[in-house]
């Protein structure tokens, strides 16, 4: 996660959250109007998707229940889901939860997903593709014209494409987002989820949001209410009140992000005969391959146990191999560069 906070306009507004009655009641099912009107302009500004055109828009306890929403609402028991590895663990267990099944497809050398693989892993119980951009565990942010070509090829398939995008302000080396729920066509079977964890620095708050096709609003309703009621009247307050702040917030946070990203690069740079790491242009975290036979699991334990240095095994994210994610987002630059020395130092010794 980032190591910064919530604008002070959202806690203020937290704050003065209980004021009045109507505070304590239940709210709408998809969120209050206030919150949902200020993420419909957002959508519209930023990501070029309008939620007026053949789409509904929930307010959700965070991107892990909008995706959960999303897979209860489009398969039955048995039904199928790519996704692309690496992928964020929690939606292989989402899946595994409702009864379907993951069908990982691995990306390439580049750490892109490939459409013909993609089209290769398709059944009949197919329903829905994954993506995740910019990505965790591997930081890989997915050109435009390569998420067009999924989001084309699952509308040629009839399969829903899900974009999960909470990573969209943390671009590096001049990279760009892209929303496949803006394409001419999308509206109809793209779902894109979107959270405040990361841009506003609310994990803690569990508030997120999701688009998808009108056809499934009946059934999202049906879920919300059964899993949540209602959002958390007090998140949605503060995430209102964020959203009014916008993406500045997160930007302002960027540089001092940037540095601490690179001296963990420059740090690596010094293992080069012994580790590759994936190229990364988003997000927070960067996926190491290590040249050894070593069960990565085991390594990431030995490292915290002898260079109290904190990685997670590349086998959780469904990576093949020997590797290790490296999250930065929440370090300053001093304390990167110190992680990274003592992974330097710990990974000859280990590895």
């Amino acid at each position: 996660m980032a190591r910064f906070g919530p604008p002070p306009e959202a806690l203020e507004a937290a704050a003065r959250f209980g004021s009045a009655p109507h505070d304590h009641l239940y709210h709408a099912v998809d969120g209050t109007s206030p919150l949902r009107e200020r993420i419909a302009d957002k959508l519209l500004r930023e990501n070029r998707i309008d939620v007026t055109q053949g789409r509904c828009l929930f307010v959700t306890a965070g991107g892990n229940q909008a995706f959960m929403n999303a897979v209860l609402a489009i398969t039955d028991p048995g039904d199928e889901i790519i996704l692309i590895a690496p992928f964020y663990f929690n939606h292989e267990m989402a899946v595994r939860l409702v009864g379907a099944v993951p069908v990982v497809v691995p990306v390439g050398a580049d750490a892109l997903p490939d459409p013909a693989r993609i089209e290769a892993a398709i059944t009949r119980r197919t329903r829905a593709v994954v993506t995740i951009s910019p990505n965790n565990p591997t930081g890989a942010v997915y050109p435009k014209a390569l998420l067009d070509r999924i989001s084309a090829l699952c509308r040629e398939r009839r399969l829903f494409h899900i974009s999960d995008e909470p990573y969209e302000y943390f671009l590096w080396d001049g990279a760009t987002h892209h929303s496949p729920g803006s394409g001419s066509q999308a509206e109809g079977h793209t779902i894109s989820l979107f959270s405040l964890s990361k841009a506003y620095g609310m994990a803690g708050w569990r508030i997120g949001y999701m688009v998808a096709p009108a056809a499934l609003d009946e059934s999202l309703r049906k879920i919300q209410d059964t899993l949540l009621i209602c959002p958390p009247g007090v998140t949605e307050a503060a995430a209102e009140a964020a959203l009014r702040v916008g993406r500045a917030h997160a930007e302002a946070h960027l540089p001092a992000m940037a540095a601490a990203r690179r001296a963990v690069l420059d740090g690596l740079a010094r293992l080069s005969d012994r580790i590759s790491v994936t190229p990364s242009q988003g997000g927070f975290y960067l996926l190491v391959r290590v040249a050894s036979d070593r069960d990565p699991m085991a390594l990431a334990r030995d490292l915290v146990l002898q260079y109290k240095v904190g990685t997670l095994p590349g086998t959780s994210f469904g990576a093949p191999g020997c590797t290790l994610r490296l999250a930065f987002g929440a370090l300053d630059p001093a304390t990167a560069a110190e992680a990274t020395a003592r992974l330097a130092a710990g990974l000859p010794a280990l590895a």
